[in-house]
């Protein structure tokens, strides 16, 4: 007996039991549709916080006021008391956190001090910044008040117009640049350039739009104003401490030394004698490694997850073939009387589990790839080839090794025995 026709007595055993053969095939597809839409989720998830970091550039420090202590107090907030090391209240004399200043910020400047920063952007933000233009009003989220060096740290670049220069910064000019949520809810398809907002009361005129961003998470990165620094803190923050500091490193290989740099500069312009500082800083390269791996296991026990059912569907073949063994036990009997050898009939059944299982995994990647063209819970799932590749491997072998018992025991039924089974 060749091989064309093991295959053809076999498909013929899957088509007399079209609905027996189906509910298998579904248990295969749904376990093989599972592990590659999980992954791509995962996959899609961890590319999505990957371009939120790098959004703010990979060789950037944020320095943010850390307070603890009774009066602990928010971003750029009043000073609270600097707890003792280890945690516990300083049962001795307090000494006052230190607030973020524009004095720190032209410290860190300091090539002598701090050879690996590039740039240094003080950084204020306006709460409450209500923009109108005509009819038209927008509550922009998040009013920014800075040097110029703050869209290359940050990487926003400007789609539309300029980004304000030093002697803007200087002059301590009305000017602005937008980002594109609050160009549409306040210009529609009015060209904004040249054009005059009022923000809190105060005129702005705007020179520049930034280039779409996106949103990150809950809130959206393109709801924004950038102004210089003297203009938004004369005309709506006002002369206090700053919100953060964001620092440039010279590349991304020199990022841990400028933190170091800074460090070791605020400590000691902060009187910084123990672990307890009053500032934290944010290594986007540090984040982004540390994300990567967590996303990355994250996807990987979401693969593992979604393999059980790949299992349940394995043991569903062995429960079907040993049923179709049992039913086909006299058919057996007759073709092996008729001298069918012992490999042809382990051959069909074999092959009967492995075609289950082929044709249940490519219709579990056509459901998966169907699934991946829609965003699941705001995430766009990216599908990974490998995961393609490995669900559909796993598929034929779960075939092949849940079939083998069923078709070994067909195989090794005595004649005798098979033709007086009833």
């Amino acid at each position: 007996m060749n091989q064309l026709e093991i295959l053809r007595f076999a498909l013929r055993g899957l088509l007399a039991n079209k609905m027996r053969s189906s509910l298998t095939t579904l248990g295969i597809l749904i376990g093989v549709a599972a592990v590659i839409m999980l992954v791509a989720v995962g996959e899609g998830s961890s590319q999505s916080i990957t371009r939120n970091i790098q959004r703010l550039g990979a060789n950037t420090l944020t320095i943010s006021p850390q307070f603890s202590g009774g009066g602990g107090g928010g971003g750029g907030g009043g000073g609270g008391a600097v707890r003792a090391p280890g945690g516990g209240a300083n049962t001795g004399p307090r000494t006052q956190a230190r607030q973020l200043s524009l004095a720190d910020a032209k410290a860190l400047t300091d090539k002598t001090l701090a050879p690996s920063v590039s740039s240094v952007s003080p950084v204020v933000t306006a709460s409450s910044s209500t923009a109108t233009y005509g009819a038209a009003s927008h509550a922009i989220s998040q009013f920014v008040g800075t040097y110029p060096s703050y869209f290359e740290a940050v990487n926003k670049p400007v789609a539309k117009g300029t980004y304000f220069f030093n002697d803007d910064v200087l002059a301590a000019r009305k000017v602005v640049v937008l980002g594109q949520t609050v160009v549409e809810e306040l210009f529609g398809t009015v060209d904004p350039i040249g054009k005059q907002v009022s923000v809190s009361g105060v005129p702005f005129t705007v020179v520049g739009v930034l280039k779409e961003a996106g949103s990150t998470g809950m809130q959206d990165a393109d709801d924004v104003a950038i102004a210089p620094l003297p203009a938004v803190q004369q005309s709506l923050s006002g002369f206090g401490s700053l919100n953060s500091i964001v620092v440039q490193a010279s590349g991304a290989e020199t990022t841990t030394a400028a933190q170091a740099e800074v460090t070791a500069i605020l400590n000691q312009r902060h009187g910084i004698t123990n672990d307890n500082a009053d500032y934290r800083i944010l290594n986007q390269a540090t984040l982004q490694e540390t994300v990567s791996a967590a996303t990355g296991t994250f996807t990987v026990l979401l693969g593992a997850v979604a393999a059980i059912s790949l299992l349940v569907g394995g043991i569903g073949i062995t429960n079907i073939m040993l049923v179709t063994v049992t039913e086909r036990t006299r058919e057996i009997g007759i073709r092996k009387a008729i001298g069918a050898p012992r490999s042809a009939i382990l051959g069909q059944f074999l092959l009967e589990a492995t075609l289950l299982s082929l044709v249940g995994g490519l219709s579990g990647v056509l459901v998966a790839f169907i699934g991946t063209r829609f965003t699941v819970a705001g995430i766009e799932p990216v599908l990974v080839p490998s995961s393609v590749a490995l669900a559909l491997g796993v598929s034929v072998g779960i075939g092949l090794f849940f079939g083998s018992y069923p078709a070994n025991r067909a195989a090794k039924l005595r004649p005798i025995q098979a033709l007086r089974h009833e």
